[in-house]
């Protein structure tokens, strides 16, 4: 029996050891696999580069044409095209002096940035619990919930009964008027509950083992493990406050109160500017170089904001509408 044993073994040790040395074989025939694009792809990939680059074109060059525009000095003579073109030693500061220098353009400029903080923060604070409360599944009465924020979604209340709305609660001629009626945004909402149904549900009720209540598990639990998103879902809300133009013309008639999207329509729709020039209210700076001046330093916030906010832009999207 012990003779038979130890054949049965060494029988069984060089099988083995082929098999082996097949495996070790077989490994680098896989990681040398390549696939060659073919020439469908390269095709496409040309066509994609041009189309990018055709669209880049279409966005630098208007671009390009405010900033010449903006620092046009008052004795240019010359085509438009030629302006483009203008050596920088040429440009003239004049309409950035008169308007960073006049009173009315840097207190609509303040009125933007306390309608940009304070709806932010307003925004988020109502946003992000409501949110929450959605992607409770156990919560009772879920999906009507969710059908009532849908609701107003799809079927948009019209502008007089939000004017009727707004103005019976007092907040004509406030700064609130601007952001308030718009501080849930369903689309904005959506996105955050979905991003919520992602986070791991353990998560949640080892923290509610532990004596936590709903409001410390979102703000121990959730948030912290939310900040791509929260800080998406903000420059959502920063860009659509510090652009909203219509609710400022409907419900603000003060000037003192006037917001930056107010004061360049007015800027941009004068005729002439004559309303400005008989108060002197920017000097003698070029017309059209006070315009295009006006565009660029109304965009330079969210331009400044937008690479600080940028490496949670993508991941926030992406996590919070890929989950249906």
């Amino acid at each position: 029996m012990a003779d038979n044993e130890m054949k049965i073994k060494a029988e069984a040790v060089p099988a083995l050891g082929k098999k082996k040395k097949e495996k070790v074989h077989l490994k680098p025939n896989l990681h040398n696999k390549t696939v060659r694009p073919t020439t469908a792809d390269k095709v496409f990939q040309i066509l994609v580069d041009v189309f990018m680059v055709f669209i880049l074109v279409v966005i630098v060059i208007p671009v390009w044409s405010t900033i010449t525009l903006s620092f046009r000095p008052n004795t240019y003579i010359g085509t438009y095209l030629e302006g483009m073109f203008l050596a920088p030693w040429d440009w003239s500061i004049d309409a950035y002096k008169a308007l960073l220098g006049n009173d009315g353009f840097a207190l609509a400029f303040f009125n933007s940035m306390k309608i940009l903080v304070g709806g932010v923060i307003c925004a988020l604070f109502l946003t992000i619990p409501m949110a929450y409360v959605m992607s409770v599944k156990t919560l009772p009465g879920r999906k009507i919930l969710s059908v009532i924020v849908i609701i107003p979604y799809v079927f948009n209340v019209g502008m007089i009964p939000a004017y009727l709305l707004v103005t019976s609660i007092g907040l004509q001629n406030h700064l609130a008027a601007v952001f308030l009626p718009g501080a849930i945004s369903t689309y904005n909402l959506i996105i955050m509950r979905q991003f919520f149904d992602g986070i791991p549900g353990e998560l949640k009720e080892s923290a509610r083992i532990d004596g936590c209540s709903e409001i410390q598990v979102l703000i121990k639990i959730i948030l912290p493990l939310s900040k791509a998103i929260v800080m998406t879902i903000g420059l959502y809300y920063g860009v659509s406050f510090w652009n909203n133009f219509f609710n400022a013309m409907l419900y603000i008639s003060d000037n003192y109160l006037y917001p930056l999207p107010i004061l360049l329509r007015n800027i941009l729709m004068a005729s002439g500017m004559n309303e400005f020039v008989e108060v002197n209210a920017f000097g003698n700076a070029p017309v059209q170089a006070i315009k295009a001046a006006s565009v660029f330093l109304s965009a330079i916030p969210m331009v400044i904001a937008y690479p600080f906010i940028q490496k949670y832009f993508t991941k926030g999207t992406l996590l919070g509408s890929v989950k249906g």
